[in-house]
């Protein structure tokens, strides 16, 4: 009994070391961020001016996050919690950097048509602010699997990183062509379900590519191919999964009509459509895992 105590307690404090890492990894996070935007008030946006568009990047942001921190603890592991503070420490700092460079890359290549800053903080776009806060998400998810699986192995998270990248920027290319409407013409005019529809895309592509990089490999190549084969089949979901929010989930009614060709744009139906990308993606993964 008085072993079995010592044990609890033991695993306990442990927890604790853990727990104030990944706290501090959070807070790293967060700082990072702030520097990134050090022109922007935070307290000032969420506060004072209530804008939803930015609180809903900013959250997202704090998801990715936590996602990409909870993905240091994946590995294997060691027998000294020292060693392994270590190595949660460098994971951690690399995929805090990872998040924030995605960002960047994010703004000025798959929503390069928009002033970012200027749509969230001065315009307070919602639709755009749902759009920042899902690639932040997709990004966590893509950082998560990345490093997970790849641990010890520095120049594999950056290839299959950068392969993710390129594999969002097709994502926003052929939403755009599957939509029978220009989806940045709709986001700039503040049609937040246009964004809502798009930012479901968007994660639904991350989580895959999550899942294609912890499936089990023998080498770099098989990952590459995984990588490959779930982003296609994600890229193939998207016009699949349109067909069935309108056939199935939104019978009665066109989503084109619902979205765009009504005076105020049904949110909610844009809601279900996300969910159909978002739920399509889980359903994929669980059917090869």
């Amino acid at each position: 009994m008085h072993f079995n105590f010592l044990s609890s307690l033991d695993n306990l404090l442990t927890a604790l070391v853990y727990l104030a890492v990944s706290f501090v990894l959070f807070l790293v996070g967060k700082k990072v961020y702030q520097l990134i935007h050090k022109d922007i008030d935070l307290d000032h946006e969420l506060v004072e001016k209530d804008n939803l568009a930015f609180s809903f990047a900013h959250v997202g942001y704090y998801v990715g996050l936590v996602i990409v921190i909870s993905a240091v603890y994946a590995g294997d592991g060691v027998d000294h919690i020292v060693d392994n503070i270590i190595d949660i420490s460098i994971y951690g700092l690399l995929a805090i950097v990872l998040l924030n460079v995605s960002m960047i890359i994010s703004d000025k290549v798959v929503l390069r048509k928009y002033s970012v800053k200027k749509e969230i903080i001065e315009d307070q776009n919602v639709g755009l602010g749902v759009i920042e806060g899902a690639v932040c998400i997709a990004n966590g998810l893509i950082i998560s699997g990345v490093i997970a699986e790849n641990q010890d192995n520095f120049i594999g998270i950056l290839l299959f990183w950068l392969f993710a990248q390129v594999a969002l920027m097709l994502v926003a290319l052929v939403y755009n062509a599957i939509t029978p409407y220009d989806i940045h013409e709709h986001i700039e005019k503040d049609n937040v379900a246009v964004g809502i529809g798009f930012a479901g895309a968007i994660v639904a592509i991350g989580n895959l590519i999550r899942f294609g990089a912890q499936m089990e490999a023998e080498s770099w190549m098989m990952v590459g191919e995984n990588l490959l084969f779930e982003t296609g089949i994600g890229l193939l979901l998207l016009p699949i999964a349109r067909i069935l929010t309108d056939k199935i989930l939104l019978p009665k009614r066109k989503l084109v009509d619902e979205i765009i060709n009504q005076e105020h744009p049904n949110v909610g139906a844009a809601v279900i459509e996300a969910f159909a990308y978002v739920g399509g993606s889980m359903l994929i993964c669980m059917s090869f895992s």
